[in-house]
């Protein structure tokens, strides 16, 4: 983002870690990887493409400057755009947002299609069952485990999720449905 004279510097984020990654726990410090964290990106890199000005307000919203951009930060993110889109669109729109934040990191190898929209669905379902108007920290405090990284394990394999298909595309769970109805794919 060009700066211009009397605007403030736009704050920084750290590259989200994969929330794609099957079999990824809960681990210190795994910015957007394993062991690996990514540096801060600016609005626009040199050559890069620019965040759109909806994702950079939402990343703007859920995480300090120069902040982690972890597992509850994907809930945050899914969590507004339940609210801000509805949650039959939500799928498309964070698996939108994750694909332009891996493409602006340079790590698109890192969106796994079906990771998205389940976390997003999982997410979906529990804003729409919860009570209107409430903000993400009441939401969260309802719903704590939604905060466990593990959660997509009780519905699918390590091998399905990372399987080609899985990462370009919807697959079912292997292990154990949803059990709630499904919202638009």
């Amino acid at each position: 983002m060009t700066q211009h004279r009397g605007q403030r510097q736009p704050h920084r984020h750290r590259a989200p870690e994969s929330h794609g990654e099957p079999g990824h726990q809960a681990q210190p410090g795994p910015g957007s990887g394993p062991g690996h964290e990514a540096a801060e990106p600016r609005h626009q890199q040199p050559g890069g493409p620019a965040l759109p000005p909806e994702l950079a307000a939402v990343l703007a919203e859920i995480a300090a400057p120069g902040g982690a951009f972890r597992h509850r930060q994907h809930i945050h993110l899914a969590f507004l755009a339940v609210q801000r889109h509805g949650a039959a669109s939500a799928a498309g729109v964070v698996a939108r947002w994750i694909t332009h934040i891996a493409a602006y990191e340079h790590a698109p190898q890192k969106f796994n299609a079906t990771v998205t929209r389940a976390w997003t669905e999982i997410v979906a379902h529990h804003v729409v069952a919860g009570p209107p108007g409430t903000g993400f920290a009441a939401f969260a405090e309802r719903n704590p485990a939604l905060f466990d990284k593990r959660l997509l394990a009780r519905h699918y394999s390590a091998r399905v999720l990372a399987s080609k298909a899985a990462r370009t595309g919807w697959v079912e769970p292997d292990l154990a449905g949803f059990p709630w109805p499904q919202i638009a794919r």
